[in-house]
C-alpha cells in the first residue's frame, strides 16, 4: 500500500510504499507541495493537488520521474465541489468532478490521449456525493445525490440491473428501509459487501454472491438496538430571514404527542459537511431522551452547490448562526418545539456555534454544550497545525485572514463577547487535540470563571480533537445528558 506520512517535514506528507508483508517502508515520491494525491490503481502517483495563493486548487498530472505540471486551475468559488475521482484501470481516462460554469459539481472524465473532457453527470441543485466504479476496469457506473435522501443515477444499464435484482432480495429477505450502499472490492465483481442504514434502526451487513443471486446477512452493526423504541429521522425545510432556501432534518422522542417538545439544535462540524439520512446514534439518544433533535445544513455546508456553501464564506457567527436560529423559529411556528426550551450542542464547528449561541444570541437558548470548538478565531487560525500549511489560502478565503481581518474576526469570536453570556456552558476538550488547542477551551473557562457564569469544563488528557475512546465518550455523554436534564427537564440516567 501506499500511505503519506510528514516525518521529514512536519508541513508535507511524503509518500511511502509499505510492503504488507515483509513490513519494508520505502519513500516514492518526496511531495512538492501537495496537499492530496492522484495514485492509480498498480500504486503509481499520476498527479497531486495544491492550493493557490487565493484558496483555490491547482490539479496536477505527471509522474514523479517525468515531473509534474499544472493541468487545471479551479478557482477558489469552485474548490469545495472540485477535484480527482480516480483513474481507470488502464489509465486511459481520469475522472474528475467540477462545478466551473455551473452551480453543482458534476462527474466529468477525461481522455489521457486526446485531452477530450465529457461530461458524464450531473444535477442542477445537488452535488455529486459518490460514485460506484467497475472493479474490473475501474470506469464509473453509477453516481449518487444526497438530496432529502440518496438518488442514484446509472452510467451503466446492466449494472443497474443487477441494483434492482439486490433490490428485490433484499426486500425478499425483510431488509429495512435505508440508504443502500454497495462495495466490490473483489476485482473480479462476485462478491458483493452490502449496507442498508435504516434511520430507525442499526445497519444490516450482507453479503451478496452475484453469480448465484444469493444474499446472506452478516451482522447488525449494533444488534442490541435491534426491537429498541428508535426514531424515525424525518427531513424538514425552511427559507431563511434572507430567502435562503435551506435543509435539516429532525428526530422527535417515539410515542410522544409532538407538541411543545424541548430540543436539542445538534450542529454538525466542518463546517464543510452536511448532515445526512440515516441512523444517527446522537440523534437516538437525545430523541430517547425526550428531545427532538434539530440538525440544520446550514448556509456553508456541502452537497447543495457552490452557491450553497459559498454563502458561508465569513459568515460564521453571522448568516450561519441565524440559519440555526430561523430553523427553530420555523420547528416552533409548527408547534412541534417549544422555542423556551432549546439547547445548542456540537463538536468543532459545532461547538463554536454552541458557544456563538452563548454569546451571540443568550435568550435563544437555555444551554450550550460545545465539545473542541474553538472560542477566538484569530487563535485558531494563528495555530493551525503544520500539515494544514498547504492549505491556508483555502482556509482564510473561508474564515478570514487574521492580518488583514483582525477586527473582523474578533467581532466574530465568543470570546469577545463573553460578558453577554447569561446561560449554562459545558465545555469540553482533548488536551492533545491539534486541530482546535486546547488553550482554545482554556481561555473561554477562565472568562466564565472570571465571570462567576455557570459552566462545566471536562478535559480529556488522552484525547486529540473529538473523542474516540470509549470510556471517554461515555464519560462526555453521562455528564451531556444530566447537563441537558437539568437545564431543558429530559430524561437522564445515574
Amino acid at each position: 500500500m501506499v500511505l503519506g506520512l510528514n516525518r521529514n517535514r512536519p508541513h508535507l506528507h511524503d509518500l511511502y510504499e509499505l510492503d504488507l508483508i515483509s513490513g519494508d517502508l520505502s519513500e516514492v515520491c518526496e511531495n512538492p507541495g501537495f496537499f492530496g494525491w492522484l495514485i492509480d490503481t498498480d500504486l503509481r502517483v499520476r498527479g497531486g493537488l495544491s492550493y493557490s495563493d487565493d484558496g483555490g486548487k491547482v490539479l496536477h498530472l505527471g509522474t514523479r520521474e517525468e515531473g509534474f505540471r499544472p493541468w487545471k486551475h479551479i478557482p477558489q468559488a469552485d474548490s469545495g465541489g472540485s477535484g480527482f475521482r480516480g483513474l481507470s484501470r488502464d489509465g486511459s481516462s481520469l475522472y474528475f468532478t467540477s462545478s466551473v460554469d455551473a452551480n453543482t459539481s458534476r462527474l466529468f472524465v477525461r481522455d489521457m490521449t486526446t485531452g477530450t473532457e465529457t461530461e458524464l453527470a450531473g444535477d442542477p441543485s445537488y452535488d455529486v456525493r459518490g460514485i460506484v466504479f467497475d472493479p474490473h476496469t475501474q470506469r464509473p457506473q453509477a453516481v449518487s445525490f444526497e438530496k432529502e435522501r440518496l438518488e442514484w443515477r446509472y452510467l451503466d444499464a446492466g449494472f443497474e440491473s443487477e441494483v434492482e435484482l439486490l433490490r428485490e432480495a433484499l426486500d425478499a429477505a425483510g431488509a429495512p428501509d435505508g440508504e443502500l450502499d454497495v462495495q466490490r472490492n473483489e476485482r473480479t465483481g462476485r462478491l458483493w459487501n452490502v449496507t442498508v442504514s435504516p434511520s430507525d434502526g442499526p445497519l444490516h451487513l450482507y453479503l451478496y454472491d452475484q453469480d448465484e443471486r444469493r444474499l446472506r446477512l452478516l451482522f447488525h452493526h449494533a444488534p442490541a438496538l435491534n426491537g429498541a423504541p428508535l426514531a424515525v429521522m424525518e427531513p424538514f425545510d425552511f427559507f431563511a430571514r434572507d430567502g435562503l432556501h435551506v435543509h435539516g432534518y429532525v428526530t422527535y422522542p417515539p410515542g410522544v404527542p409532538r407538541t411543545a417538545l424541548p430540543a436539542v439544535v445538534n450542529v454538525h462540524g466542518g463546517p464543510e459537511a452536511r448532515n445526512s439520512w440515516g441512523f444517527s446514534s446522537e440523534a437516538q439518544w437525545l430523541a430517547n431522551r425526550g428531545y427532538a433533535c434539530v440538525q440544520v445544513n446550514y448556509r456553508g455546508s456541502s452537497g447543495y452547490g457552490k452557491s450553497f456553501v459559498n454563502a458561508g464564506d465569513k459568515r460564521w457567527g453571522r448568516e450561519m448562526q441565524t440559519d440555526l436560529l430561523d430553523a427553530v423559529d420555523h420547528l416552533a411556528t409548527l408547534g412541534t418545539i417549544d422555542a423556551a426550551r432549546v439547547g445548542i450542542l456540537g463538536a468543532s464547528y459545532g461547538g463554536y456555534a454552541a458557544l456563538a449561541g452563548a454569546a451571540f444570541t443568550p435568550k435563544a437558548f437555555r444551554c450550550a454544550v460545545d465539545l473542541c470548538g474553538p472560542s477566538n478565531l484569530l487563535t485558531l487560525l494563528e495555530s493551525t497545525p503544520a500539515y494544514w500549511k498547504p492549505a491556508v489560502a483555502y482556509q482564510r478565503a473561508r474564515v478570514g485572514d487574521p492580518e488583514t481581518e483582525r477586527d473582523r474576526l474578533w467581532d466574530q469570536s465568543p470570546l469577545s463577547r463573553v460578558d453577554d453570556i447569561a446561560i449554562p456552558i459545558l465545555v469540553a476538550h482533548g488536551a492533545n487535540d491539534p486541530r482546535v488547542r486546547v488553550s482554545e477551551a482554556e481561555q473561554i473557562v477562565k472568562a466564565l470563571k472570571k465571570n462567576g457564569l455557570p459552566h462545566e469544563y471536562l478535559l480529556f488528557e488522552d484525547e486529540g480533537h473529538g473523542l474516540v475512546r470509549p470510556a471517554n465518550r461515555m464519560r462526555y455523554y453521562a455528564a451531556v445528558e444530566a447537563f441537558l436534564a437539568t437545564h431543558l427537564g429530559g430524561r437522564a440516567e445515574s
